[in-house]
């Protein structure tokens, strides 16, 4: 059986791990993604797009997997440009919950296990990705996941 829901935030892959970037409007999603999209392109590593703004969501073999609805798909908001065309995957299984935090931070250190309850009853861990200026996101993020996996 296949349950799905469509939810505000942007889906990602980079490497083998698919990221679902959450939070409210404005906060920094399809930046992040873009950010993390480069650097790891940048790094020689696979990255892309599964969907921006709004990603279908569905359990697939006790699994989460994200999709792009058909209306958006390869688009990316550029906050303040406009619209702008990415490569894209058709799918992705979701092992994180991605979260833009900036400063000031508040809280300070992030709740322990963290995660995003989802409309089906299932959660994502989340990692809170600081989004400042200059920021090596991808190294930030590694450092963070090897953290929360024990690593």
């Amino acid at each position: 059986m296949t349950t799905g829901a469509n939810v505000h935030g942007t889906a990602i892959v980079l490497g083998t791990r698919g990221f679902l970037i959450t939070g409210p409007s404005g906060i920094g999603k399809s930046r992040l993604a873009l950010a993390c999209i480069t650097a790891a392109r940048q790094a020689g590593h696979f990255a892309a797009l599964v969907a921006d703004d709004r990603v279908d969501l569905s359990l697939e073999h006790d699994r989460i997997v994200a999709r792009c609805p058909p209306s958006i798909h390869g688009l990316i908001e550029i906050r303040g440009a406009g619209i702008g065309k990415i490569e894209t995957v058709p799918a992705a299984v979701m092992d994180w919950a991605m979260l833009p935090v900036s400063a000031p931070f508040d809280p300070r250190l992030p709740l322990e296990d963290e995660t995003l309850p989802l409309p089906f009853g299932r959660v994502l861990p989340i990692v809170r990705v600081p989004v400042e200026e200059g920021a090596y996101v991808l190294n930030i993020l590694q450092a963070l996941i090897a953290e929360k996996m024990g690593s």
